[in-house]
């Protein structure tokens, strides 16, 4: 139960990272750039895919089976 806990807090973090990163990254749009040109940017920025990693660690500590209690 600790373990998915701490799994739930940890994807939860790294989620919050990576939604505020790619939020951040819309200031983009007001300088010119293209929505196909913010996509491809942020497709290449190692932090915009925190929040995909971090929603993915929650899924698993949420829905993956544990032993019965």
């Amino acid at each position: 139960m600790i373990m998915r806990i701490f799994l739930l807090l940890t994807g939860f973090g790294l989620a919050v990272l990576g939604g505020i990163s790619t939020i951040a990254y819309l200031n983009l749009l007001t300088t010119g750039y293209t929505v196909m040109d913010y996509l491809h940017f942020i497709k290449e920025r190692v932090e915009c895919y925190l929040f995909l990693i971090g929603m993915l660690v929650i899924c698993l500590s949420i829905y993956y089976p544990g032993k019965e209690e």
